[in-house]
Order: C-alpha cells, then sequence, then structure tokens
C-alpha cells in the first residue's frame, strides 16, 4: 500500500520517518502480529520499542516476516532504568540487538533520566561512533536532566521522546529542544485515546472542515509542529487512518484554536515524580518479569 510519510532530518542530518508506529502495551501473540503485520502493510517502516516492553523479540519477527530488507525499516528501542550504567547499558543493547536480529539500531534512547544516565550516555556515545546506532537520544528528559547531561556528554542527544498532545503540548521544553537542535518526538500524541480530548467539540469542528477525524486532526497538528509521533492502535482501520495526514493540511487559524487547548494536563506520570513515587520500584520489578 504504501502511503506518503514525511522525514525529519537530525541534527547529523540521517532522517526519521515523521509517522512512526508504537507497540508499547500491544500484547505478544496473534494481537502484536495482526496490527504490526498490518502497520507493515500499510506502510509504516518506522517502529519503536522498549525493552521494558517485553515485545523485541515479536517485533524482530514481524519485520523479518515481511521479507522487506532490514535498511528499509527505522527501528527505535530504548535502554531500561535497570540497566542505566555503562557496561549494563552496552549488554543491554547488545540483548536488544539479539532480540530483534539485527546488527544495528536506527535509534537508541535513554528511557528515562534514572540514576546512571550519565554513565548509560557515554555507552551510548560510543555506540554511536562505533556505527552501531544512528540516532542517539532520551525519553522522558525535563530541561534539568539535558542542562546536566549536555555538560558532561561529548554529543548532544538528537532527539527527545516526550508525552505530547494537545492538553499537555510541551511548549517551553519544545522551544528549548528547537533552540538546542534536539528533534521533539511525541509519546502518546492522542493522549492516550483519551475520550474526552476525542470528543472536543472543538477538534470535532476541524475534522469536519476536512472530512478527517478527530485523531488525524491531532496527527496533523503535531506534524505541522515538526514534532515526530508514534502513535498506536491494533485496529486496523486506525492503523491506516494514523498514517493518512499528509493529504490535507490546518489553516493557521486552525492551529492557533488547538493551540489553545493546552492545559497543561499529563495524562501519564511526570518523569521526576514517577521516578521518585514509592510505588515505582514494585511497578518496575513487574514490568521486568
Amino acid at each position: 500500500m504504501n502511503l506518503i510519510n514525511n522525514e525529519i532530518e537530525a541534527a547529523n542530518g540521517v532522517k526519521i520517518p515523521q509517522v512512526g508506529f508504537g507497540v508499547y502495551k500491544l500484547t505478544k501473540g496473534k494481537d502484536f502480529e495482526s496490527a504490526v503485520g498490518e502497520a507493515i502493510r500499510v506502510g509504516y517502516r518506522h517502529f519503536d520499542t522498549a525493552k521494558i516492553y517485553g515485545n523485541e523479540e515479536s517485533l524482530g519477527r514481524e519485520i523479518k516476516k515481511s521479507q522487506i530488507s532490514r535498511e528499509k525499516f527505522f527501528i527505535t528501542s530504548k535502554v531500561w532504568n535497570t540497566d542505566l550504567g555503562y557496561k549494563s547499558t552496552k549488554k543491554a543493547f547488545e540483548q536488544t540487538c539479539k532480540n530483534l536480529k539485527v546488527e544495528y539500531l536506527d535509534m537508541y534512547l535513554i528511557h528515562f533520566a534514572a540514576p546512571h544516565y550519565l554513565e548509560a550516555w557515554k555507552a551510548i556515545e560510543e555506540l554511536y561512533l562505533e556505527g552501531r546506532v544512528k540516532i542517539i537520544g532520551v525519553a522522558n528528559f525535563e530541561i534539568q536532566h539535558l542542562e546536566k547531561l549536555m555538560k558532561y556528554s561529548k554529543i548532544t542527544p538528537m532527539v527527545n521522546q516526550l508525552e505530547t498532545h494537545p492538553e499537555f503540548q510541551q511548549n517551553e521544553l519544545h522551544n528549548y529542544l528547537i533552540e538546542h537542535q534536539i528533534l521533539h518526538e511525541a509519546w502518546a500524541p492522542l493522549g492516550q485515546g483519551n475520550i474526552a480530548l476525542l470528543e472536543n467539540p472543538e477538534l470535532k469542528k476541524i475534522a469536519g472542515n476536512h472530512n478527517k477525524t478527530v485523531a488525524q486532526v491531532i496527527l496533523r497538528w503535531h506534524i505541522q509542529r515538526d514534532i515526530i509521533i508514534i502513535p498506536k492502535s491494533s485496529n486496523p482501520k486506525r492503523i491506516k487512518e494514523n498514517f493518512q495526514l499528509f493529504d490535507f493540511e490546518l489553516t493557521s487559524e486552525e492551529m492557533d484554536r488547538i493551540n489553545q487547548l493546552n492545559t497543561g494536563r499529563r495524562y501519564s506520570h511526570s518523569p521526576t515524580g514517577y521516578m521518585i513515587n514509592p510505588i515505582y520500584n514494585k511497578l518496575m520489578k513487574v514490568f521486568i518479569k
């Protein structure tokens, strides 16, 4: 099918498909195979996973099953908090590559600014210089984390993956990233499918103007902010719709109307709050089983 996608260039000149496919919380087995298989059929080539998701091996199998060459895919994974550190990050990277059955990653991110992220970044810098990763970056880093990382690093992160949606637009951080030539990538670009957001009257009016869904309008709003997006769905119709974003354009007035929806409301945990939450260690132990 191969629908149109756009590419955004990182600071090092490497191009990233602007619309990717997230696999967070996609279960292994038939549901995973069906969703990822359909995404590949539609034309997605950018896939975002992480060690903590527990589905790297499943993604690797689906990519191999497609019989499309490895070079056509853009594969992202992330090093989890328990693997941060110099040696442990390198070990985690090798395990991720083994899981995915690849020799290199297109992008590797530090999942959270957890303890030992500076040592982890040193390992990731070396992997980049060795040609094992094309783009290196972080996820869920706030300005203070980026400031500290850049102070002690040789290479500035090229991407920061963040919760971003119309009710939580990350404007201050977005502008900071632009200033430092760090690409903004949105996880939960649709607000994790929040019903109130998808039923917002203003968004429904704009969607009607273009004969598009509210989800498509939200994703197009991200696109026009030059944000990389990784929407997730297991519904074949939505998988296709989430990729059909380049046959319409929001007007500046429509963009402004969506900008007015910013309430500063996260749908997930604050990265800093998450790290110090007393329930955090218990959750982490469950996740990594």
